[in-house]
């Protein structure tokens, strides 16, 4: 039997899934939450959970128009399913700090809230004032 929703039978194993409830900090364990609550990213979508897993080196594939079974709103922003690739066909990781799907999980959850669109939006009235270096000071935070 073929994994469901494989397009062959090579990447069985290798493409994880992660739902952007499983990094949602609104939603309870019951409701499809995987990491502890103070890791999780208010509302993440698919495409800024594909963001930041891409600019981290994996293989990413966004399916759009994939539900999270246990999703009730069908709004699009919370539409939308990453498959990652986590394995090489020998078994090992592709990249050595992601060994498994957890992993992905919290280092998406870290790296979404300083995502420049989520920056922005968040800042409150004091950003606004310094916006001339707020910009520059962003760079400097990214850990390499």
């Amino acid at each position: 039997a073929a994994a469901a929703g494989a397009a062959s039978p090579a990447d069985k194993g290798r493409f994880i899934c992660i739902y952007p409830a499983y990094l949602n900090n609104k939603k309870t364990i019951a409701e499809g939450r995987r990491i502890p609550i103070d890791k999780a990213v208010e509302n993440p979508t698919s495409t800024e959970i594909q963001d930041v897993c891409a600019a981290a080196g994996l293989n990413v594939l966004l399916e759009k128009n994939k539900m999270y079974p246990r999703e009730w709103n069908r709004d699009v922003q919370y539409r939308g399913r990453v498959r990652i690739q986590l394995k090489q066909d020998d078994g090992n990781p592709c990249l050595p700090q992601f060994p498994t799907r957890k992993s992905v999980m919290l280092y998406a959850a870290e790296t979404i809230p300083k995502l420049k669109t989520r920056t922005q939006k968040m800042g409150g009235s004091d950003q606004s004032l310094q916006q001339g270096e707020g910009g520059k000071k962003g760079k400097g935070k990214k850990k390499k």
